[in-house]
């Protein structure tokens, strides 16, 4: 019988050695891709550091601790001469521009709540960089994000990160699985994040100690309305808060300043029962207000679905599934209906409050920690 010389699978999952195995890592400048770099290449690989400039330089050096801002940029090269191995900077602003930040602002003056890092995974990271590292050559990319990829009978699987805490799955549900076969999460195994700031100390890493990234790379300090003021300034016009049946109950300025489920703030006093944000009319300039029982939904109409299922969508008339509506949220049991191949109805078993248009709805698999891809809620 002859002898099988085939060199058993690496950490990443090829049949050859780490030094002939490359990998492009995407680094944000974080401590979470400077340690997948610097763990990969300390196994020996070889790695290719690569970091995108998304927006203005300028005005990323005021800032700190956003992912695409110019000390990040410095951070990553830092690491990368350290443990070295090659990095480059990028510049995608017109691209991030074009494929994020105008759809987040048109999107929110349409009344919805845009989830902008989605779009930039799917439309920038995990498209035109996934592309640049196939034309370095790489065999694969790898993130820093909290995930699973894992090999199941029919291929690469999604799977939730170890740490529930850290699962980062609602922001890759769009992940296809062309970019599962070639993408690696080296990270979403760990139970904790004090896991890899240990990882970051023992490769005596700078960034060990910086601190997570808590805002939109483009939007400082949560303040979505001074950025939206700027791309759209008509989005500050006055105009009127109504109830449901179109009665004037006070004035706003602007509907940039006003998100769905949103109580304080509205200037309506004397009233037995408080207000609610229940929607937004950018057409008309409207902020439309009602009872807290309006917010809870049960029906969500999703479209533009990624399914990562090995089963077609369209072959069950009825999936039992568990949705997350909100990064925030836990998964919640619910039955998904197919339209077609990318639309579907997801009906919640239990109402959920502050679902909004233009935010994802995630696909989960109620028995196990897979994830079955998702779509984004529209007003139906």
């Amino acid at each position: 019988m002859p002898l099988d010389r085939t060199p058993p699978l690496n950490s990443l999952g090829f049949a050859k050695a780490p030094a002939d195995t490359r990998v492009v890592v995407a680094m944000s400048g974080g401590v979470d891709s400077s340690v997948v770099a610097a763990m990969l290449a300390e196994e020996g690989y070889d790695v290719v550091g690569v970091t995108l400039q998304l927006y203005d330089h300028g005005a990323a050096l005021a800032r700190k601790g956003a992912c695409c801002a110019g000390i990040d940029i410095h951070d990553a090269r830092r690491v990368a001469e350290s443990m070295g191995f090659p990095h480059y900077v990028l510049d995608y602003e017109n691209v991030f521009k074009d494929a994020v930040i105008d759809e987040f602002a048109d999107s929110y003056l349409g009344g919805a709540t845009p989830v902008p890092c989605i779009r930039c995974n799917e439309r920038v990271k995990f498209k035109d960089l996934l592309e640049t590292a196939k034309d370095l050559d790489a065999d694969c990319m790898a993130t820093g994000h909290y995930i699973q990829r894992k090999m199941g009978a029919d291929g690469a699987e999604l799977h939730c990160a170890a740490d529930a805490n850290r699962d980062q799955s609602y922001f890759l549900f769009s992940t296809t699985p062309e970019q599962l076969d070639y993408l690696r999460f080296p990270l979403g195994h760990l139970p904790s994040k004090n896991d890899t700031r240990a990882l970051a100390a023992k490769y005596g890493l700078s960034v060990a100690d910086k601190p997570d990234s808590q805002d939109i790379c483009f939007v400082p300090n949560g303040d979505y309305a001074s950025v939206i003021r700027k791309l759209r300034p008509e989005a500050a016009n006055p105009g009127d808060i109504v109830d449901t049946d179109g009665t004037v109950l006070a004035r706003h300025d602007g509907v940039i300043n006003y998100t769905i489920g949103q109580r304080r703030g509205l200037g309506i006093g004397g009233l037995a029962d408080p207000l609610y944000v229940v929607k937004l009319d950018a057409d008309k300039g409207q902020v439309i207000v009602g009872p807290k029982s309006m917010l809870a939904t049960r029906t969500v109409p999703v479209r533009e679905i990624n399914w990562l299922g090995e089963t077609p969508l369209m072959s069950q008339s009825e999936w039992p599934i568990a949705v997350r509506v909100r990064s925030t949220r836990p998964p919640i049991d619910a039955i998904l209906r197919p339209i077609s191949d990318t639309e579907a109805t997801v009906e919640l078993l239990t109402p959920e409050e502050g679902i909004s248009p233009g935010q994802a709805c995630v696909f989960y698999d109620p028995e196990s920690t897979r994830i079955f891809g998702g779509g984004w809620i529209h007003k139906g």
